[in-house]
């Protein structure tokens, strides 16, 4: 086993899965946006959002897009604070210019440390990815046999889910998931699956492709009998506030339902609890079968029926 190794997680998830694979004394540095599990709120922190706060849906998208654009991260690196760090290993990624610091940014800086870290990144588009990574990693940091116990647990999780959809024989509903509302985005990577996987029908959405927006009336013609809000990065509260702003566009999607999903914790980050986000998904689709969400998950309800024009 790999002992004595200092490592920085430069994306929340990635911070999980470590904590996850037992990896609690190991990892000494995480980003700004690492909150679970709640001791690494208590790490030192390398990263910084280098947008201005009490930005709306429109506004956050247009800074984002402008800064990408213009190659450009939305989020800024402390190199004095890694540096001190002294890391081994930096678990980052390269798909998401949203997400996470830049790549190369962080290759370069590894170049220049005393202490040379090994750079992995991971960059999951598919489930299949997610739980690959989990082995990737497990292997870096010396936890082959924690991480084998991982996956085996995900895998009699999703077979439970999956069973009992096809022994109920149950319909499988359309499910419009937005990861964003203005603009409206469709989630795209691993959710179409999710959505399958919880005998669910994504009506817009494209398996292992990226989310991408759309306009109010492609998601109306879509028809979906479900809406599930799922903002990226924002919690159930906060993502149910974001669909009373645009109830309008909601109600005009014709669904028989709408919930907001905690997008932070079970969605928008491709690590552990996106088995949660699976079951809660299973929940929302099939609340006959499937009478309790995971712990801690919710779905909140959003109210639109009475919008109309």
């Amino acid at each position: 086993m790999v002992t004595g190794v200092r490592i920085v997680s430069l994306v929340p998830h990635a911070t999980e899965l470590l904590f996850e694979l037992g990896l609690d004394e190991e990892v000494v540095g995480v980003t700004h946006e690492c909150d679970h599990p709640p001791a690494a709120r208590l790490l030192p922190r390398v990263t910084a959002d280098v947008l201005p706060g009490g930005l709306g849906a429109a506004e956050i998208d247009a800074a984002v897009r402008e800064r990408t654009l213009s190659g450009e991260a939305i989020y800024e690196l402390d190199r004095a604070v890694l540096a001190a760090l002294q890391p081994d290993l930096i678990v980052t990624q390269a798909l998401c210019p949203v997400c996470a610091v830049s790549y190369d940014e962080v290759a370069e800086l590894a170049d220049e440390l005393p202490s040379r870290p090994h750079v992995i990144a991971l960059d999951p588009k598919t489930v299949g990815e997610t739980l690959a990574d989990v082995r990737t990693v497990a292997k870096a940091t010396g936890r082959v046999e924690r991480g084998a116990e991982l996956l085996q647990g995900a895998a009699q999780r999703i077979e439970r889910v999956e069973s009992a959809i096809a022994q109920a024989s149950a319909p499988r509903p359309r499910v419009a998931a937005l990861e964003w509302l203005e603009p409206v985005y469709v989630a795209g990577h691993w959710i179409p699956q999710l959505i399958e996987m919880a005998g669910g029908v994504d009506a817009l959405g494209l398996p292992g492709e990226p989310s991408r927006t759309e306009s109010w009336e492609t998601v109306a013609a879509a028809q979906p009998d479900i809406v599930v809000v799922m903002p990226c990065g924002y919690d159930a509260q906060r993502a149910r506030q974001e669909a009373e702003l645009f109830a309008g566009g909601l109600a005009r999607l014709g669904a028989s339902g709408v919930v907001a999903v905690n997008a932070s914790a079970y969605f928008s980050r491709p690590g552990p609890r996106l088995i949660d986000g699976l079951e809660l998904l299973a929940h929302i689709f099939h609340p006959e079968l499937f009478g309790d969400p995971p712990p801690g998950a919710e779905a909140l309800p959003v109210e639109v029926a009475a919008v109309s024009g």
